[in-house]
């Protein structure tokens, strides 16, 4: 919805979206990908609106990773046919894939075992439709999938599939643990393990006498920094159309490419601790602190000034359910910005997966600061 209004119309807290920033992070990795001769599967977990996916899905591919079953719904009516629904199948969620198919979408589910794949092989009988599957490797021992020197499991599941009706369309892994990368030789480290690690498993089907088509790989870190991508079809990534603090902690981006934000304002101080406090607390912001991890602790986010512009060392160094505490980093000899009762600032957030949950809309910005539309997001599974 086309508006136009200046940041101090919006009732805070709000979220923030910066159009020209998310237009260059995918134009960055897309270039990046068109170099090394792979196509995209954009991941709209991150962003969950139809807006947002209309610059991400290329309109020759059509498709899209999803993490639910809503998404894969609301992308599938608005015209995005090639969905992988990627999170391992839940047997009574097979109602919903098959509704899914039956509407147009080729929609591709996951699995590790092989009671998945008897679930889906039955179920696929009674419906007479041969229900695409990838099988999920695991690359670098971060959560699920199947060892790729595990030939016996990944040949047996392979076989259950193509034997039982399914049908077996390749597989995919994720590189979950780049996300505790401190350096670019760790980067690309992880990107090379999940791509070996993945076609080391396509190698031991199709030597299997099975069909693996597609080879799928995906995390924001290790798309970015993979050197070489032979032997895989298609990148999956999500965060990276926003980028967080997260990102810019590991080294993907810089804290300048962070599109998303949320717009507080303050509303009181507490100078003999130093704290300024906003209307913005863990609601609006989310739980997680993906950077108490990191090198750097950016508590609840990195607070800037109305026009996006860090203040040196301020961060949301805690917060309850609607009140942000706004403080100097420790150990900085930064001062504490002259901020009044009414300013307003935003905060970066440090994953933008969890601070998006906690909004229904995005008030999207131009160059000038603009509110130029408000774009819808959704919730749910």
């Amino acid at each position: 919805m086309p508006i136009n209004l200046t940041l101090a119309h919006l009732q805070t807290p709000c979220l923030i979206l910066d159009e020209e920033r998310m237009v260059r992070n995918i134009t960055r990795l897309r270039a990046h990908l068109n170099g090394l001769g792979v196509p995209l599967r954009p991941h709209l977990k991150t962003a969950k609106s139809v807006e947002v996916a209309k610059y991400l899905v290329d309109e020759q591919q059509n498709s899209a990773t999803v993490s639910t079953l809503k998404e894969a719904e609301i992308f599938a009516e608005a015209g995005i046919k090639n969905i992988l629904y990627a999170v391992g199948i839940a047997p009574h969620k097979l109602v919903r894939i098959a509704a899914l198919r039956a509407k147009g979408a080729d929609i591709i589910v996951i699995l590790d075992n092989l009671e998945q794949a008897k679930a889906i092989t039955d179920f696929a009988k009674i419906i007479n439709d041969r229900i695409p599957v990838l099988i999920e490797i695991d690359c670098d021992g971060h959560r699920s999938g199947i060892a790729p020197d595990n030939a016996e499991t990944i040949i047996a599941i392979g076989k259950a599939l193509t034997d039982g009706g399914a049908e077996l369309r390749g597989v995919l892994t994720h590189a979950g643990k780049s996300y505790t990368s401190r350096n670019k030789a760790e980067l690309e480290m992880y990107a090379e393990q999940e791509r070996a690690a993945v076609v080391k498993a396509a190698t031991t089907l199709r030597e299997a006498g099975l069909p693996c088509p597609v080879v799928s790989v995906g995390s924001s870190p290790t798309a970015h920094f993979a050197r070489n991508l032979d032997g895989v079809t298609e990148v999956r990534a999500g965060v990276f159309v926003f980028f967080d603090l997260v990102m810019a902690g590991i080294g993907v981006c810089s804290v300048d490419d962070i599109a998303l934000s949320v717009l507080a304002t303050v509303i009181g101080h507490q100078k003999d601790k130093g704290w300024i406090l906003v209307d913005a607390g863990w609601m609006a912001m989310s739980r997680d602190r993906g950077t108490s991890r990191q090198t750097v602790d950016m508590g609840y986010g990195v607070v800037c000034d109305a026009k996006g512009k860090p203040y040196a060392d301020l961060i949301m160094i805690d917060a309850n359910q609607e009140h942000g505490i706004l403080a100097i980093q420790p150990n900085s000899n930064a001062k504490l910005p002259e901020l009044e009762v009414g300013d307003l600032v935003r905060i970066l957030p440090n994953h933008a997966c969890a601070s998006g949950a906690q909004h229904d809309h995005y008030n999207v910005i131009n160059k000038q600061q603009q509110v130029v539309a408000k774009w819808s997001r959704f919730s749910g599974w």
